[in-house]
Protein backbone atom coordinates (compact mmCIF):
# COMPACT_ATOMS: atom_id res chain seq x y z
CA UNK A 1 0.00 0.00 0.00
CA UNK A 2 3.24 2.44 1.05
CA UNK A 3 4.43 1.52 -2.75
CA UNK A 4 1.15 2.36 -4.09
CA UNK A 5 1.07 6.02 -2.33
CA UNK A 6 4.80 6.64 -3.27
CA UNK A 7 3.90 5.81 -7.13
CA UNK A 8 0.57 7.93 -6.83
CA UNK A 9 2.73 10.83 -5.17
CA UNK A 10 5.29 10.92 -8.06
CA UNK A 11 2.62 10.92 -10.48
CA UNK A 12 1.28 13.90 -8.79
CA UNK A 13 4.58 15.39 -8.49
CA UNK A 14 5.77 14.58 -12.43
CA UNK A 15 1.89 16.62 -13.30
CA UNK A 16 2.43 19.49 -11.40
CA UNK A 17 6.40 19.63 -13.11
CA UNK A 18 4.36 19.53 -16.32
CA UNK A 19 2.00 22.21 -15.24
CA UNK A 20 4.76 24.30 -14.10
CA UNK A 21 6.34 24.25 -17.20
CA UNK A 22 2.98 24.61 -18.77
CA UNK A 23 2.47 27.78 -16.83
CA UNK A 24 5.80 28.82 -17.49
CA UNK A 25 5.29 28.25 -21.49
CA UNK A 26 1.51 30.26 -20.70
CA UNK A 27 3.36 33.14 -19.18
CA UNK A 28 6.15 33.01 -22.13
CA UNK A 29 3.17 32.63 -24.77
CA UNK A 30 0.16 34.30 -23.04
CA UNK A 31 -2.78 31.87 -24.47
CA UNK A 32 -5.60 31.71 -22.90
CA UNK A 33 -5.78 28.00 -24.75
CA UNK A 34 -3.13 26.73 -23.04
CA UNK A 35 -4.59 28.00 -19.78
CA UNK A 36 -7.90 26.09 -20.36
CA UNK A 37 -5.45 22.77 -20.95
CA UNK A 38 -3.80 23.50 -17.79
CA UNK A 39 -6.73 23.64 -16.22
CA UNK A 40 -7.85 20.80 -17.49
CA UNK A 41 -5.07 18.74 -16.52
CA UNK A 42 -5.31 20.04 -12.86
CA UNK A 43 -9.40 18.92 -12.14
CA UNK A 44 -8.36 15.59 -13.87
CA UNK A 45 -5.45 15.20 -11.69
CA UNK A 46 -7.51 15.76 -8.02
CA UNK A 47 -10.24 14.05 -9.48
CA UNK A 48 -8.13 11.04 -10.14
CA UNK A 49 -6.07 11.75 -6.56
CA UNK A 50 -9.81 12.00 -5.09
CA UNK A 51 -10.95 8.25 -6.27
CA UNK A 52 -7.20 6.56 -5.84
CA UNK A 53 -7.05 8.11 -1.74
CA UNK A 54 -11.19 6.73 -1.44
CA UNK A 55 -10.08 3.45 -2.68
CA UNK A 56 -6.68 3.54 -0.51
CA UNK A 57 -9.11 4.26 2.69
CA UNK A 58 -11.44 1.65 1.84
CA UNK A 59 -8.64 -1.45 1.75
CA UNK A 60 -7.53 0.42 5.42
CA UNK A 61 -11.20 -0.39 6.60
CA UNK A 62 -11.31 -3.88 5.28
CA UNK A 63 -8.06 -4.77 6.58
CA UNK A 64 -9.17 -3.39 9.82
CA UNK A 65 -12.50 -5.51 9.75
CA UNK A 66 -10.78 -8.37 9.20
CA UNK A 67 -8.35 -8.07 11.91
CA UNK A 68 -11.58 -7.64 14.34
CA UNK A 69 -13.17 -10.86 12.31
CA UNK A 70 -10.17 -13.23 13.15
CA UNK A 71 -9.62 -11.79 16.72
CA UNK A 72 -13.54 -12.62 17.42
CA UNK A 73 -13.34 -16.15 15.40
CA UNK A 74 -11.04 -16.96 18.47
CA UNK A 75 -13.73 -16.89 21.07
CA UNK A 76 -17.05 -17.14 19.24
CA UNK A 77 -18.91 -18.67 22.37
CA UNK A 78 -22.16 -16.55 22.21
CA UNK A 79 -24.38 -15.03 19.78
CA UNK A 80 -23.32 -11.65 20.50
CA UNK A 81 -19.85 -12.74 19.01
CA UNK A 82 -21.26 -14.68 16.45
CA UNK A 83 -23.42 -11.60 15.38
CA UNK A 84 -20.16 -9.01 15.48
CA UNK A 85 -18.39 -11.01 13.03
CA UNK A 86 -21.47 -11.43 10.34
CA UNK A 87 -22.07 -7.80 10.90
CA UNK A 88 -17.94 -7.22 9.67
CA UNK A 89 -18.08 -9.74 6.99
CA UNK A 90 -21.13 -7.91 5.91
CA UNK A 91 -19.01 -4.17 5.72
CA UNK A 92 -16.18 -6.27 4.51
CA UNK A 93 -18.14 -7.25 1.36
CA UNK A 94 -20.08 -4.01 1.26
CA UNK A 95 -16.64 -2.59 0.68
CA UNK A 96 -15.12 -4.44 -1.27
CA UNK A 97 -17.27 -4.29 -3.88
CA UNK A 98 -17.01 -0.59 -3.17
CA UNK A 99 -13.54 -0.43 -4.14
CA UNK A 100 -14.62 -2.76 -7.11
CA UNK A 101 -17.17 -0.19 -8.71
CA UNK A 102 -14.31 2.99 -7.63
CA UNK A 103 -11.89 1.12 -9.29
CA UNK A 104 -13.94 0.45 -12.62
CA UNK A 105 -14.63 4.20 -12.97
CA UNK A 106 -10.94 5.01 -12.24
CA UNK A 107 -10.06 3.01 -15.16
CA UNK A 108 -12.58 4.79 -16.98
CA UNK A 109 -11.28 8.26 -15.92
CA UNK A 110 -7.79 7.39 -17.04
CA UNK A 111 -8.75 6.50 -20.22
CA UNK A 112 -11.08 8.88 -21.38
CA UNK A 113 -8.38 11.76 -19.34
CA UNK A 114 -5.97 13.63 -21.35
CA UNK A 115 -3.35 12.63 -18.84
CA UNK A 116 -0.90 10.50 -19.97
CA UNK A 117 0.55 8.87 -17.42
CA UNK A 118 1.96 5.68 -17.77
CA UNK A 119 2.83 5.03 -14.14
CA UNK A 120 -0.45 6.41 -12.76
CA UNK A 121 -2.01 3.18 -15.21
CA UNK A 122 0.88 0.87 -12.96
CA UNK A 123 -0.78 2.06 -10.17
CA UNK A 124 -4.17 1.66 -11.14
CA UNK A 125 -3.25 -1.75 -12.27
CA UNK A 126 -1.59 -2.67 -8.54
CA UNK A 127 -5.65 -1.34 -7.42
CA UNK A 128 -6.84 -4.20 -9.13
CA UNK A 129 -3.80 -6.69 -8.40
CA UNK A 130 -4.75 -5.83 -4.66
CA UNK A 131 -8.22 -5.95 -5.07
CA UNK A 132 -8.00 -9.80 -6.75
CA UNK A 133 -5.45 -10.49 -3.58
CA UNK A 134 -7.83 -9.58 -0.47
CA UNK A 135 -10.51 -10.97 -2.52
CA UNK A 136 -8.99 -14.73 -1.86
CA UNK A 137 -8.10 -13.75 1.09
CA UNK A 138 -11.77 -12.99 2.10
CA UNK A 139 -12.53 -16.39 0.55
CA UNK A 140 -9.85 -17.88 3.11
CA UNK A 141 -12.02 -16.43 6.00
CA UNK A 142 -14.98 -17.31 4.65
CA UNK A 143 -13.74 -20.80 4.66
CA UNK A 144 -12.12 -20.64 7.69
CA UNK A 145 -15.51 -18.98 9.20
CA UNK A 146 -17.53 -22.01 7.98
CA UNK A 147 -15.76 -24.36 9.78
CA UNK A 148 -16.04 -22.78 12.81
CA UNK A 149 -19.82 -22.27 12.23
CA UNK A 150 -20.03 -25.85 12.73
CA UNK A 151 -18.60 -25.66 16.51
CA UNK A 152 -20.66 -22.62 17.01
CA UNK A 153 -23.36 -24.32 15.92
CA UNK A 154 -22.79 -27.14 18.28
CA UNK A 155 -22.01 -25.02 20.89
CA UNK A 156 -25.54 -23.38 20.13
CA UNK A 157 -27.13 -26.99 20.56
CA UNK A 158 -25.66 -27.61 23.88
CA UNK A 159 -26.86 -24.23 25.15
CA UNK A 160 -29.97 -25.44 23.34
CA UNK A 161 -30.04 -28.60 25.74
CA UNK A 162 -29.04 -27.05 28.42
CA UNK A 163 -31.76 -24.56 28.31
CA UNK A 164 -34.27 -27.05 28.00
CA UNK A 165 -32.98 -29.65 30.44
CA UNK A 166 -32.95 -26.54 32.89
CA UNK A 167 -36.29 -25.89 32.27
CA UNK A 168 -37.11 -29.52 32.43
CA UNK A 169 -36.12 -29.34 36.05
CA UNK A 170 -37.53 -25.86 37.14
CA UNK A 171 -41.20 -27.49 35.85
CA UNK A 172 -40.32 -30.38 38.13
CA UNK A 173 -39.38 -28.50 40.89
CA UNK A 174 -42.43 -26.12 40.39
CA UNK A 175 -44.72 -29.29 40.11
CA UNK A 176 -43.10 -30.68 43.03
CA UNK A 177 -43.32 -27.17 44.97
CA UNK A 178 -46.56 -27.26 44.00
CA UNK A 179 -47.63 -30.86 45.20
CA UNK A 180 -45.66 -30.33 48.88
CA UNK A 181 -47.84 -27.19 49.31
CA UNK A 182 -50.99 -29.01 48.75
CA UNK A 183 -49.68 -31.80 50.89
CA UNK A 184 -48.71 -29.77 53.45
CA UNK A 185 -52.09 -27.89 53.21
CA UNK A 186 -53.96 -31.09 53.88
CA UNK A 187 -52.10 -32.18 56.11
CA UNK A 188 -52.97 -28.69 58.01
CA UNK A 189 -56.33 -28.81 57.02
CA UNK A 190 -59.32 -29.08 59.42
CA UNK A 191 -62.90 -28.50 60.11
CA UNK A 192 -65.07 -27.49 63.12
CA UNK A 193 -68.24 -26.51 63.69
CA UNK A 194 -70.18 -25.70 67.31
CA UNK A 195 -74.17 -25.39 67.21
CA UNK A 196 -77.00 -26.77 68.97
CA UNK A 197 -78.26 -30.41 69.17
CA UNK A 198 -81.33 -29.16 67.26
CA UNK A 199 -79.05 -27.55 64.71
CA UNK A 200 -76.33 -30.23 64.59
CA UNK A 201 -79.33 -32.82 64.02
CA UNK A 202 -80.84 -30.57 61.07
CA UNK A 203 -77.69 -30.67 59.29
CA UNK A 204 -76.86 -34.37 59.91
CA UNK A 205 -73.88 -33.89 61.53
CA UNK A 206 -75.31 -35.87 64.77
CA UNK A 207 -77.27 -38.67 64.17
CA UNK A 208 -78.69 -40.80 66.98
CA UNK A 209 -76.58 -38.80 69.76
CA UNK A 210 -73.14 -39.25 67.87
CA UNK A 211 -70.92 -37.13 65.43
CA UNK A 212 -70.72 -37.90 61.96
CA UNK A 213 -71.89 -42.03 61.61
CA UNK A 214 -73.22 -40.97 57.98
CA UNK A 215 -71.43 -39.33 55.21
CA UNK A 216 -74.41 -37.63 53.99
CA UNK A 217 -73.49 -34.15 56.60
CA UNK A 218 -73.74 -30.56 55.59
CA UNK A 219 -69.76 -29.80 55.04
CA UNK A 220 -70.95 -26.71 53.99
CA UNK A 221 -71.56 -25.52 57.53
CA UNK A 222 -67.89 -26.26 59.05
CA UNK A 223 -65.13 -23.98 58.80
CA UNK A 224 -61.80 -24.66 57.54
CA UNK A 225 -58.94 -23.59 59.20
CA UNK A 226 -54.84 -24.02 59.19
CA UNK A 227 -53.86 -25.74 62.42
CA UNK A 228 -51.02 -24.15 62.59
CA UNK A 229 -52.64 -20.68 63.16
CA UNK A 230 -56.34 -21.34 64.64
CA UNK A 231 -55.77 -22.65 67.99
CA UNK A 232 -58.73 -21.03 70.11
CA UNK A 233 -62.03 -20.96 69.02
CA UNK A 234 -64.56 -18.44 71.01
CA UNK A 235 -68.04 -20.68 71.21
CA UNK A 236 -70.11 -17.67 72.79
CA UNK A 237 -72.35 -20.14 75.23
CA UNK A 238 -72.11 -21.18 78.53
CA UNK A 239 -72.21 -25.05 78.11
CA UNK A 240 -69.88 -26.82 75.21
CA UNK A 241 -69.06 -30.47 74.91
CA UNK A 242 -67.16 -32.01 72.49
CA UNK A 243 -68.87 -34.60 69.79
CA UNK A 244 -66.02 -35.89 68.06
CA UNK A 245 -62.64 -37.71 69.63
CA UNK A 246 -59.65 -35.75 70.30
CA UNK A 247 -56.98 -36.81 72.68
CA UNK A 248 -57.30 -35.19 76.52
CA UNK A 249 -54.60 -33.34 77.56
CA UNK A 250 -54.44 -31.40 74.29
CA UNK A 251 -57.16 -28.88 74.84
CA UNK A 252 -58.57 -26.79 77.56
CA UNK A 253 -62.08 -25.29 77.84
CA UNK A 254 -61.95 -22.11 79.28
CA UNK A 255 -64.98 -19.60 80.37
CA UNK A 256 -64.72 -16.10 80.28
CA UNK A 257 -65.71 -13.20 82.71
CA UNK A 258 -68.95 -14.27 81.10
CA UNK A 259 -68.95 -17.64 82.10
CA UNK A 260 -68.85 -18.47 77.99
CA UNK A 261 -66.62 -21.44 76.58
CA UNK A 262 -63.60 -20.76 74.53
CA UNK A 263 -61.70 -23.59 73.22
CA UNK A 264 -58.30 -23.70 73.75
CA UNK A 265 -56.01 -26.36 71.67
CA UNK A 266 -52.71 -26.65 73.56
CA UNK A 267 -51.47 -29.34 71.03
CA UNK A 268 -52.50 -29.04 67.60
CA UNK A 269 -50.97 -32.15 65.93
CA UNK A 270 -52.12 -34.63 68.65
CA UNK A 271 -55.71 -33.11 68.76
CA UNK A 272 -55.95 -33.28 65.45
CA UNK A 273 -54.57 -36.95 64.68
CA UNK A 274 -57.25 -39.00 64.94
CA UNK A 275 -60.41 -36.78 63.45
CA UNK A 276 -59.42 -33.53 61.17
CA UNK A 277 -63.52 -32.91 61.83
CA UNK A 278 -64.27 -30.48 65.30
CA UNK A 279 -68.05 -31.35 66.46
CA UNK A 280 -68.61 -29.26 69.40
CA UNK A 281 -72.43 -28.85 71.05
CA UNK A 282 -73.17 -25.68 72.53
CA UNK A 283 -76.20 -24.53 74.23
Amino acid sequence: MKKIFLLVAGIAVMASCTQNGNQNNTAEKETDSLQTVINQKDNELNDLMGTFNEIQEGFNRINEAQGRVNMLSENAENNSTVQNIQENMQFIEETMAENQKLIEELQKKLKNSSINAAKFKDAVNSLTAQLNEKNKEIEDLRAQLSAKDIQIAQLGDSVTNLTSENTKIKEESDMNARIAKTQDEQLNTAWYVFGTNSELKERRILVGGKALTTNDFDKDYFTKIDIRKTTVIPLGSKSAKLMTAHPSGTYSLLKDAKGEYTLRITNPTKFWSISKYLVIKVR
